[in-house]
């Protein structure tokens, strides 16, 4: 499965029980990945939105391959350690970043 489908998968689970994510302010976060370009998770009253491209401004982006942004999805990547290593770039607010894994840990 690719890894958008993946991202968009989740999606539709957060928001068929927006319980971790109903308070969350409004956020962009913009996702640079190697093999598939870049795609934006928005945050949106309650609600997560998908969009591929860079229409909204970010206030973080991470930059990551295809297969370690799968595994982040999937709770699996040590992002400490990716970022260390360079294999996990973010740019913005490192806060953020680790929001974005904090909701996505809720959802596995």
């Amino acid at each position: 499965m690719a890894v958008k489908d993946e991202l968009y998968q989740l999606a539709d689970k957060m928001n068929d029980d927006p319980v971790h994510i109903k308070d969350e302010k409004n956020r962009v976060f913009q996702v640079y990945l190697e093999e598939s370009g870049p795609i934006q998770i928005l945050l949106k009253e309650g609600k997560v939105i998908v969009e591929e491209g860079t229409s909204h401004e970010p206030e973080v982006t991470l930059k990551l391959s295809d297969k370690n942004f799968s595994k982040l999805l999937k709770d699996d990547l040590n992002t400490t350690m990716a970022f260390m290593t360079g294999s996990l770039k973010v740019d913005g607010k490192m806060g953020l970043a680790l929001k974005l894994q904090e909701i996505v840990k809720k959802y596995q």
